[in-house]
């Protein structure tokens, strides 16, 4: 696949906007605006990008506890966003989701997901009710090296491969689970998981995001012309902590030499330099001027009234019995 002067350019804007949303939303935890902190993103960008490039408007997602990344790059506001990360009403789901359950059903995302794996079934599901409905899409769901071993997932694989279910799962192998290296964890190969099921599966460099978006457009394709699921082995590195929480605790997991090693190829600067140097400062002034107002209208936005916080959680609308103890 050949990518064009604008897609390059597009690309590096993507990677450029989820690097400083994320280190922005950091900035927000230590000042607290954001509590509970966040999982971040930074250094996975490329895949995010690369994969969200390759598909449709109408194409659906779902995504991970490090998903802020994937919801950005599928076209959610940023403003929004961090608006749902702050817990504000003009959050995507009235600050009611947070930084692990951001969806926006508009764009396609179905939801990002604390649970481990779960949401391979969720886009599984998705993408072949609507195989059904005759209104085809494309899902792609975003998991981590952790997943592989999750048995849900592998039950996701079965039903996608059985039934030609056009679905990418995209692994983000970042090296840990956390805090545990994968070759402490994982048995055999990670692609080794979706080839046991027929599934064609490939390994591709996670930090170079028009490496990403053109095996995720290779899968794409594959996948609309009914030749059913793939697996992309996106391998990426983790620059920043697996939770702000370690900013706190300073777990050393990591060596200050493997850090060092694994941010000397950055998305931003392998992108970067793709592009034109003035199209590039353009580009990052652009982005700064987007999340200074994305920033302000988070921070300017109100919280949920404590007396609605019973409201949404039921599809029919139904709230608890006055007097119930629920």
């Amino acid at each position: 696949m050949t990518v064009s002067t604008s897609d390059s350019l597009s690309l590096y804007r993507m990677v450029r906007l989820i690097r400083r949303f994320e280190e922005r939303a950091i900035e927000l935890v230590h000042s607290g605006d954001i509590v509970g902190g966040i999982h971040p993103y930074i250094g996975q960008e490329a895949v995010a990008a690369g994969v969200c490039a390759a598909l449709a408007p109408e194409d659906v997602i779902t995504s991970t506890h490090r998903g802020h990344g994937h919801v950005l790059a599928k076209g959610a506001d940023p403003a929004r966003m961090l608006a749902e990360l702050t817990g504000r009403v003009t959050g995507l789901n009235k600050g009611r989701g947070g930084s692990m359950h951001a969806a926006d059903f508009g764009i396609g995302v179905l939801g990002a997901n604390a649970i481990v794996g779960a949401a391979g079934a969720i886009a599984t599901g998705a993408a072949w009710a609507r195989q059904r409905l005759g209104t085809p899409v494309v899902a792609a769901s975003f998991f981590g090296d952790g997943a592989v071993n999750e048995g849900v997932l592998l039950e996701a694989f079965n039903l996608a491969a059985l039934w030609r279910v056009p679905v990418l799962f995209v692994c983000e192998n970042n090296g840990y689970a956390t805090t545990m290296r994968v070759a402490d964890a994982v048995a055999g190969s990670i692609t080794g998981r979706a080839t046991a099921f027929g599934i064609p599966a490939s390994v591709v460099d996670g930090q170079d995001p028009e490496a990403v978006l053109a095996e995720a457009a290779t899968a794409v394709a594959r996948a609309r012309a009914g030749g059913g699921p793939s697996f992309l082995e996106c391998r990426t590195q983790r620059f920043e902590a697996h939770h702000t929480f370690e900013h706190k605790v300073r777990l050393r997991y990591r060596t200050d030499e493997e850090l060092a090693e694994i941010r000397s190829r950055d998305p931003l600067d392998v992108q970067g330099a793709r592009i034109a140097g003035t199209d590039r400062c353009g580009v990052d002034d652009e982005v700064e001027s987007v999340l200074d107002q994305a920033v302000a209208f988070a921070l300017e936005s109100p919280f949920p009234d404590p007396l609605t916080a019973m409201d949404h959680l039921y599809a029919s609308g139904l709230t608890p019995r006055a007097g119930s103890d629920l």
